[in-house]
């Protein structure tokens, strides 16, 4: 369900809202995510990934645990400096700003799908 590489796609959420993504699927990608950033547009796909911190980070942020078929384990808003521990089952984390997640209608079982330019 995805080997992607670092870029950019949309987010396709239970079929209708669109959202810009950023896919971070290298080591150094997925170890920078979203620090030093002050905003972000739209969200980032950390893959493989299970857990996350936001130690360094400058805003609180939405976390979405994804399975392995992209449904949306659970859904929790981080403020900086927490250590998120990894969730069973998940395989990707998605991250935006928080409160962003429930604009899109991304919450627990809900699934999502990764749209590339070709890349699969």
């Amino acid at each position: 369900m995805g080997r992607w590489r670092d870029g950019r796609g949309v987010l396709v959420v239970d079929g209708a809202a669109q959202v810009p993504l950023e896919i971070a699927t290298s080591y150094r990608a997925r170890t920078k995510g979203l620090l030093g950033r002050d905003s972000l547009d739209g969200a980032l796909l950390l893959s493989p990934a299970s857990g996350i911190h936001t130690f360094r980070m400058r805003m609180p942020i939405d976390v979405a645990y994804l399975s392995r078929d992209l449904r949306v384990l659970a859904v929790r808003t981080m403020v900086p400096g927490r250590l998120g521990l990894p969730r069973l089952r998940a395989r990707h984390v998605l991250e935006a700003e928080a409160g962003a997640m429930a604009g899109w209608g991304v919450r627990a079982g809900v699934r999502v799908e990764v749209v590339t330019g070709g890349v699969t």
